[in-house]
């Protein structure tokens, strides 16, 4: 996924109400707009130099957006909307190994009326199911993890993976780590233990998990390789 031009490089300041961002670009200050509501664990000391998105158009009220930010000498991709894009682009371009040659890919589908999953791919009489986790955390310089925060509602959709896959459906779930130089990923379960006994329980009812690494620059960012899961 290419950008749609050149980013902006500058320093972040601090982040607040979750969607702004103050940034120094050269001399001035500007407010950007933060597409990630996560906690963005580890990526917002003072000082980080970040990348921005400028806009154009007239109807957004803040000119810029942060997309990329470099800390600890990683580049991360912090836009959570990009992840489906950067996906549906792996799975066109057959860059995920496991998903190759599909012949339907259908985006935002809903497998009841409370879920809907990132996407819907048929592959052979086979329908899978694909649901996108966005990886922004790492502690140490080699492994990722996710989450970075609670979330009741990534437990929720590992459940219905694994009633999707009782209705007959395959069902995958990638987590795409927008971190570069990543080696391995893992459950940060000291951080939310339920979805990691969750994640358990789906591993063995057949939900196949994948975790692939971004190539990420302030030009582009797109899938670059498989890391492996370890479980601990």
């Amino acid at each position: 996924m290419e950008f749609t031009k050149s980013l902006i490089k500058g320093k972040l300041i601090k982040r607040y109400k979750r969607f702004f961002v103050d940034v120094k670009l050269n001399t001035r200050v500007v407010t950007a707009h933060c597409p990630n509501t996560g906690s963005m664990k580890g990526l917002l000391d003072e000082g980080n130099e970040v990348f921005l998105l400028e806009h154009n158009d007239p109807k957004r009220k803040l000119k810029y957006g942060l997309e990329i930010i470099k800390t600890k000498n990683h580049l991360v991709g912090v836009n959570t909307h990009m992840a489906n894009k950067i996906v549906n682009h792996g799975l066109k371009s057959n860059l995920i190994k496991e998903l190759k040659n599909n012949e339907k890919i259908k985006s935002e589908v809903f497998f009841n009326e409370e879920t809907r999953f990132d996407f819907l791919v048929e592959k052979k009489k086979q329908k899978i199911f694909i649901e996108v986790k966005n990886v922004t955390l790492f502690r140490n310089k080699e492994t990722a993890e996710f989450p970075d925060a609670v979330t009741s509602r990534g437990s929720k959709h590992l459940l219905t993976l694994i009633d999707a896959i009782k209705e007959g459906y395959k069902s995958y779930l990638i987590f795409l780590v927008q971190i570069q130089k990543m080696e391995y990923f893992k459950i940060a379960k000291d951080i939310d233990y339920e979805y990691y006994k969750n994640y358990l329980a789906a591993k063995k009812a057949g939900v196949n998990f994948l975790a692939y690494r971004c190539k990420i620059s302030p030009k582009k960012i797109y899938i670059d390789k498989k890391i492996k899961i370890v479980d601990e």
